[in-house]
């Protein structure tokens, strides 16, 4: 079935689900008043392909030990991947000490305001440099993560998933769709993507709570399937990352310079296990001291 268009006007898009929001949105530390610039940009780093759940923890000790960019910079990034702790994707870690650096040698120790300036900081892409202009600064930019595609896929286009990347149309989408009072924007950013992660959901969405139900164009439409490319699911038991990550782990516990012995117990197959560490040694997350004896970043 072709996908449709929904022909709801904005205005009441935005008020159904701003109000949704409203009354619905989870109490969460970087959204309060108190979250400082900084805390929103820590949160929307730790975000990235991490559940919340997860994040809060971390989230909550990284900025106790680092309160301020130029704190974290302060310190080695060694320690920033050690802080990390089971977060996964552990380069963001390393991403975020090279902004904390950036921030504290070019912007005074502040945070930029200036979505060019974000965009410019070390590991800061389009997505989180929107988000933090918007969430931070409450200026008014789109703001497409995955939550938002879906809603938009749904309820406006009439399609089950969104594109696996993101299109031109999509983009023409958010932007018709962006409030133009700037403060509306802002709340409006984050409530399209708090409607994506607890009702519009990848998997079994809850279109009967969903207050867009009888505006969405996928409903409308009948609910079809996806018919896109196949959509695969990420594995972890046994891959290069699960090697990865026990000998970050190791690392991270040893407080000091490691023998290859100690990382050659944590992964039985030695090429696999080889393949993993020149890796890490690649991405700046594990430094060779000597031969055979490895450390944390320095």
């Amino acid at each position: 079935m072709a996908a449709t268009t929904t022909e709801t006007p904005a205005p009441l898009l935005h008020s159904t689900v701003l109000d949704w929001y409203g009354a619905n949105a989870r109490d969460l530390p970087w959204r309060t008043p108190e979250a400082s610039p900084w805390a929103v940009l820590v949160s929307e780093f730790m975000l990235q392909q991490t559940p919340v759940k997860r994040v809060l923890p971390a989230y909550a000790a990284w900025l106790e030990r680092w309160p301020t960019p130029a704190a974290l910079a302060a310190d080695a990034p060694g320690e920033a991947v050690r802080m990390w702790g089971r977060l996964g994707y552990p380069r963001r870690a390393l991403r975020l000490h090279a902004a904390a650096t950036a921030i504290t040698e070019q912007h005074g120790g502040q945070v930029p305001e200036d979505h060019a300036a974000l965009l410019a900081l070390p590991g800061v892409g389009e997505y989180t440099a929107a988000a933090v202009a918007s969430f931070a600064f409450k200026q008014r930019h789109v703001v497409l993560d995955t939550n938002v595609r879906r809603v938009f896929a749904r309820a406006v286009t009439g399609v089950e998933y969104p594109a696996q990347a993101t299109t031109a149309a999509e983009r023409r989408t958010a932007t018709a769709l962006l409030p133009e009072d700037t403060a509306t924007a802002a709340v409006w950013a984050v409530a399209v993507m708090e409607l994506g992660a607890l009702v519009c959901t990848a998997r079994s969405p809850g279109c009967g709570a969903c207050p867009l139900r009888r505006r969405c164009a996928w409903q409308a439409a009948g609910c079809p399937p996806y018919e896109g490319p196949a959509r695969r699911g990420q594995t972890y038991e046994g891959t290069d990352r699960q090697v990865r990550g026990k000998l970050l782990a190791v690392l991270r516990e040893a407080h000091g310079e490691v023998p290859q012995a100690r990382l050659d117990a944590v992964w039985p197959d030695h090429v696999q296990r080889a393949r993993a560490l020149d890796g890490l040694v690649a991405d700046g997350l594990v430094e060779p001291v000597a031969q055979g004896v490895y450390r944390l970043p320095q």
